[in-house]
């Protein structure tokens, strides 16, 4: 029987019946697991096209001047299949971009965010349903003009993924295909903040009945916390883009400078500061929901509690307030003074004490735990090993003195490749193996699932790890042929190594591939069952697999927190190591008859 809160919380979110046409059912869905299902499929799409991208960069670091195989004639018919230095700048652009605005964002916030939300806070659907539908939607719109990009006279963007004004300006990359782009940026901005507004009101405004903010999943705090800054952070990077748009089709000059401007221009270094007061948030803004996920996922397969909770959410909030303050240590070399470049560095190392409470944590959370090797366990753990790295070599670009030497060099590349490609690649596959049977009702195949991680964990750690080693050496980021400074020509081996390991990584991704392919769509695959990791939040609890459309038969009534594990009371009352955050458990006979 429904407690009158339920009630109350039901007669807020009434069951509204099921779209029958199959366009309002799978293609103009207001339902926000299918909308959820949508953005995966975008974000992985253009994964593949991003990552495709990063193995003709690494061909070029390779193999210089030599035609790429297979489908090099089929792509560069001009030059004969080779890559020219004017298409190596758009490759590198465009692969920045779409691997971190059109490939792992989608997955991550766009994917997870839609779908887990509502079923993790109890809720029917998001607050605003058919906004949600526009932000997918408009999404889509960014990602077809980032694809008529290439279709352009002069080709797509080409001034890297920071499109640093002046050389985004008409007076550096001139072309339809970078301002259609920059238009891209500005359109995915705009999905992103209605996106953030939904999921920012939805956990606020209809959380179920008992569902305290210190009941939320830790994959609900990362997620709402990346929501908030995207809110903040997203309009900031909208505005440069608009800005810049101004400048390049309606002759205004607020980035342009110098001899090329007139009557004084503007300030290019004012673009930079737009970017980055958006662009060090969104590191976090794609590692945070990685996190989030990681602190489930962990406490799930130890089959323990997550090591001091309340800890983790504090620190999961002192990181969102601080990556807000850190900006600046991207603007070193800009002549910034001294006194403020000093302020951006100490925040920048006072981040890292927050960010430390969370990995220990999750150390804490593992150790002693009776841990379960399964796929989503061993992303996690790969997850942990590779942002860990990530982080500490941070530490060295925090540094005003050592950031002066390594700036613009490969090992910048390969500090960020580990914490934003590495970090939320690994994160991203952790929820998906995870909840892959929420989402489709069917578990990926184990041993195709560990392949995929070997190839992916030991790839990335080599190639990134490579790229480290190389940008220590002194070997410049986006250079088309970096063999003809003599210093570098010694790293030419290292190079080779590296893309061979990057070509491997790519090829294990065809394990994912097969597995995702097969199960979806194969015949004859077996049902997960509603909580095959036998799990506790809501949405493996408190309704079925995969949920109905209302999510929910009866709005859940919340009782505890999210990681009731192997506590001794509920192993003696129910004979399993878990209980759900909405299962009311057996009556103790002895309480029973002392209440009799």
């Amino acid at each position: 029987m429904a407690t009158p809160a339920q009630a109350l919380w039901e007669a807020a979110q009434p069951i509204h019946p099921q779209p029958t046409a199959f366009w309002r059912r799978y293609v103009f869905s207001i339902d926000h697991k299918v909308i959820g299902k949508q953005f995966l499929w975008a974000g992985l799409l253009f994964m593949l096209v991003g990552g495709g991208m990063a193995m003709l960069i690494r061909w070029q670091w390779a193999f210089p001047y030599r035609p790429v195989p297979v489908v090099g004639r089929l792509l560069f018919p001009a030059s004969g299949g080779v890559i020219g230095p004017a298409t190596y700048q758009t490759l590198f652009t465009t692969h920045g971009l779409i691997m971190i605005f059109f490939a792992v964002t989608p997955v991550l916030i766009g994917a997870f965010g839609n779908f887990l939300i509502p079923l993790m806070i109890g809720a029917r659907d998001m607050a605003f349903p058919r906004l949600n539908m526009y932000s997918f939607w408009s999404f889509l719109l960014s990602q077809l003009l980032v694809l008529a990009s290439f279709a352009t006279d002069l080709g797509t963007a080409g001034a890297g993924w920071t499109t640093y004004a002046p050389l985004s300006t008409n007076v550096g990359t001139p072309g339809l295909g970078q301002t259609l782009v920059i238009l891209a940026i500005f359109v995915t901005g705009v999905s992103s903040t209605m996106g953030a507004v939904n999921y920012v009101t939805t956990v606020i405004r209809l959380r179920a009945p008992g569902m305290t903010w210190m009941r939320l999943p830790l994959t609900i705090w990362g997620l709402w916390l990346t929501a908030v800054l995207n809110a903040l952070f997203i309009p900031v990077l909208g505005s440069a883009a608009l800005l810049l748009l101004f400048d390049r089709n309606f002759g205004t000059q607020f980035f342009v400078a110098g001899a090329s401007s007139v009557a004084g221009g503007g300030d290019p270094i004012i673009y930079q500061h737009l970017f980055w007061i958006f662009g060090h948030p969104e590191v976090y803004i794609m590692i945070l929901p990685a996190w989030g996920i990681l602190g489930d996922v962990l406490a799930v397969f130890s089959r323990k509690p997550h090591h001091w909770y309340r800890g983790t959410v504090g620190a999961l909030v002192a990181v969102t307030v601080l990556s807000a303050l850190v900006y600046g240590h991207h603007m070193f070399l800009t002549g910034m003074s001294p006194l403020l470049g000093e302020g951006f560095m100490l925040f920048t190392l006072v981040i890292s004490v927050p960010s430390m409470i969370v990995v220990l944590n999750w150390l804490f959370t593992i150790w002693g735990g009776s841990l379960r090797f399964d796929t989503p366990m061993l992303f996690a753990l790969g997850t942990m090993v590779l942002f860990g790295v990530g982080g500490l070599t941070g530490l060295f670009l925090g540094d005003i003195s050592m950031d002066l030497y390594l700036h613009d060099t490969l090992f910048v590349v390969g500090h960020f490749h580990f914490t934003m490609a590495a970090g939320s690649f690994m994160g991203a596959m952790t929820g998906l193996y995870f909840w892959f049977p929420k989402m489709f009702g069917r578990r990926l195949d184990e041993r195709l699932g560990k392949a995929h991680f070997w190839f992916s964990f030991l790839g990335l750690a080599l190639v990134f790890g490579g790229q480290l080693l190389a940008g220590w050496a002194g070997q410049q980021r986006r250079l088309f042929d970096p063999f003809q400074y003599t210093f570098i020509q010694g790293l030419r081996g290292l190079n080779r190594w590296t893309s061979y390991f990057a070509f491997a990584l790519f090829a294990g991704q065809l394990a994912f591939v097969v597995n995702f392919f097969k199960t979806v769509f194969g015949r004859g695959q077996q049902q997960a069952g509603d909580n095959p990791w036998q799990a506790t939040t809501l949405e493996w609890t408190a309704t079925r697999s995969p949920p109905p459309f209302h999510n929910f038969d009866h709005i859940p009534l919340v009782v505890r927190g999210p990681y009731e594990l192997s506590s001794p009371e509920v192993q003696r009352l129910t004979g399993r190591d878990f209980a759900g955050q909405a299962e009311e458990l057996p009556v103790r006979p002895d309480a029973a008859a002392g209440g009799a």
